[in-house]
């Protein structure tokens, strides 16, 4: 999603993709490959009978009950304060919220193809559960999200929410399909380095796209600034001292002027 945001927004929309914008890309898709590669095998969800034996385990009730708690206490406590001068509280919100988004699409995926099996799932109270949790949680990001980008920088906005965003995904679905399980320690140290990748050139995208920087004005950007000249006062050059034995650095100079 976030090259070709990228590179439909240059084509369609008009908006200049610099060079530190098309490596953000390129890296981009080296972290997602590298992810792909180490993920584990998701554990195999079919019917909301065992969707729901997942939400009921211990290990999610516990971590949803803290997210839910954390996500009360921003909403009520530290966005009416601090909301409008730090960029993290909405963003926050919207990217606790969206470990109960992403649980309930994968639920009302479950529900939607258990539906056109045929089986009664329109009866089961976890699907309007699910359905409930999704709209209210959607509706939640989105109004947090747009109060965030009416306030804050659009090139600050997504990277942080991006990666905050994906950081709760990735947590959610490891503790509610318990993918760490089944992880050796290659995997595990594959997944954090291509998501680290992922957050490099989502800072790259979006830190830098408004500087002009291409191949062939590569050198004029790196080049150093010329230092400015010194200015010295008419009395620092009425006299100047070529002889240091005359005049030590460490002993003080006395000038004589006549008229």
């Amino acid at each position: 999603s976030v090259p070709c945001s990228a590179i439909l927004s240059s084509y369609l929309l008009g908006e200049r993709l610099n060079l530190l914008g098309k490596l953000g890309c390129l890296l981009s898709l080296v972290g997602s490959t590298v992810m792909v590669i180490h993920a584990p095998e998701d554990e195999e969800v079919t019917t909301l009978e065992e969707m729901t034996s997942k939400l009921k385990e211990p290990g999610f009730l516990a971590y949803g009950a803290i997210l839910l708690a954390l996500c009360l206490l921003l909403i009520f406590y530290l966005a009416p304060r601090y909301g409008q001068s730090n960029i993290l509280v909405y963003l926050t919100i919207c990217s606790v919220i969206g470990a109960f988004s992403v649980s309930s699409v994968k639920g009302l995926g479950i529900a939607i193809k258990g539906f056109f099996a045929g089986q009664p799932v329109l009866q089961n109270p976890l699907t309007w559960i699910l359905v409930i949790t999704l709209v209210a949680s959607i509706t939640t990001q989105i109004n947090y999200l747009n109060k965030s980008l009416d306030i804050f920088n659009t090139s600050l906005v997504f990277p942080i929410y991006y990666v905050l965003f994906t950081t709760i995904v990735i947590t959610t679905s490891i503790i509610l399909f318990k993918e760490w399980v089944t992880m050796t320690v290659v995997d595990i140290i594959g997944t954090v380095c291509g998501f680290l990748t992922i957050i490099l050139g989502v800072f790259l995208l979006h830190a830098f796209k408004d500087m002009d920087v291409s191949l062939g004005n590569l050198p004029q950007v790196l080049q150093n600034e010329q230092p400015v000249p010194e200015t010295r006062d008419d009395k620092n050059i009425l006299i100047e001292v070529d002889n240091s034995s005359i005049a030590p650095e460490d002993k003080p100079k006395v000038f004589v002027l006549y008229s």
